[in-house]
């Protein structure tokens, strides 16, 4: 009995040794080394306190990734594999599926991967989405324009992190565009659809045996696109029990759950992350989802929420262990005992002058710095590229919110970066 973990992310938030402290096989992890960097954390001089740990530069090479991931799992035995970051979910299903393995294969995760084929099987099934088309070329892009009017939206069509994500004004910004990115030969890997106004909501939660487990609601208090240019912090905080989108979210994410499984599939036990508009006109309107635990400090967010980390319990169900916390329930989805959520700082290029205090409110539950003063930083590579981060907690979301508000213009206050000598 063993595992393989791939694994596209620093290790502080993924304590693995930790989290299958009572797992009896081989824990083997092949992780991408530029994301330790990115984070700032020292690069391992052995194996982590795992079975096997090994680096590759980075995950970029999809072949060399699968290509190393197949030696390992023959090598080691593996008969689970593990994937937390969405760029290795096909990877990992690939994986499985070359080694018959248990878990999801490539048929059950392309709906959530190819967001084309998910607003088509979503639309079968009479949810709302965004208009959307997958144009080959510059034409097809400027006739959907013309059908559909600004803004618009370009996207990958097998995108994360909110990376290569274009919000498009006007003609003049949509001819640059595709005279960018589709300028040498016609292209199937990208979506363009039309911009939904209104607030992003997020619904983040835990499927065992094909089941809802666990689900709770969450609003983003800023634009996922903005991580470029937003130099403030940005608030994310979950919704009151008894507020009215709360009920509505959770039945729309079951529908989209079960609209994108395949019938008697193989993806049973695993995290998801959806992400919902909620329109001014009260229209919930599906952005997409994906079958993995949501990022930036979601995971802990739910551990204040529900005193459990929602990223140990993905990997402990995906290897049949059990979950203690989540079987007190009985079969009922767990209340939250409190409102919680995150206040979030992107990097931005420069010199670092000054960074946050550590807080020292009761209520403010982890905080994170990935910077420190007299660093030189680069600019945020995607949406889950911070500075700094902290969550906290509350009995209700209006409290939550006030003091995350706080803190967050505190940390604005206390963060000096200058133009780099």
């Amino acid at each position: 009995m063993s595992v393989l973990i791939l694994h596209r992310n620093p290790f502080e938030p993924f304590p693995y040794e930790r989290w299958l402290s009572d797992y009896a096989g081989d824990i083997v992890v092949l992780a991408a080394r530029d994301k330790l960097e990115l984070f700032g954390e020292r690069i391992p001089a052995g194996n982590h306190g795992f079975t096997h740990l090994e680096l590759l530069d980075d995950f970029e090479d999809e072949e060399q990734v699968r290509g190393r991931a197949l030696k390992l799992a023959v090598e080691f035995g593996i008969r689970h594999v593990v994937a937390h970051h969405e760029g290795d979910v096909t990877i990992a299903a690939w994986l499985r599926e070359a080694l018959r393995l248990a878990g999801a294969w490539a048929a059950d995760v392309q709906p959530f991967r190819d967001k084309a084929l998910m607003k088509e099987r979503l639309e079968q099934a009479g949810i709302e989405v965004a208009r959307y088309t997958v144009p080959q070329d510059a034409d097809e892009a400027l006739a959907f324009a013309d059908r559909h009017g600004f803004p618009l939206v370009f996207k990958d069509r097998a995108g994360f992190n909110s990376i290569g994500l274009r919000i498009l004004r006007d003609r003049d910004e949509l001819r640059a565009h595709t005279a960018e990115v589709m300028a040498d030969a016609p292209r199937d890997d990208l979506l363009l659809e039309s911009f939904v106004p209104g607030r992003m909501c997020h619904v983040d939660g835990l499927v065992i045996d094909g089941r809802t487990a666990l689900a709770w609601p969450s609003q983003y208090q800023y634009d996922l696109a903005s991580y470029g240019t937003d130099p403030g912090a940005r608030i994310d905080l979950t919704l009151d029990p008894d507020d009215p989108l709360t009920e509505r979210l959770l039945s729309l994410t079951n529908r989209v759950l079960a609209a994108l499984r395949e019938p008697g599939g193989r993806l049973q036990d695993h995290g998801f992350h959806a992400e919902i508009f909620h329109t001014p006109d009260d229209r919930l309107v599906l952005c997409e989802i994906a079958c993995r635990p949501g990022g930036a400090k979601v995971r802990e967010v739910f551990h204040s929420m529900f005193g459990f980390n929602l990223g140990e319990y993905a990997t402990r169900a995906a290897l049949g262990l059990p979950l203690p916390l989540l079987e007190q329930s009985r079969g009922t989805r767990p209340r939250p005992r409190s409102m919680a959520g995150q206040v979030l700082m992107m990097k931005r290029p420069g010199h670092v002058r000054s960074v946050p205090a550590v807080p020292d409110e009761p209520w403010v539950d982890r905080f994170w710095l990935y910077g420190g003063v007299g660093q030189v930083i680069p600019p945020a590579s995607g949406s889950s590229d911070f500075l700094t981060c902290a969550v906290a907690s509350a009995p209700t979301r209006a409290e939550c919110e006030r003091r995350l508000r706080a803190l967050g213009a505190r940390f604005e206050a206390q963060t000096e970066i200058a133009a780099a000598p």
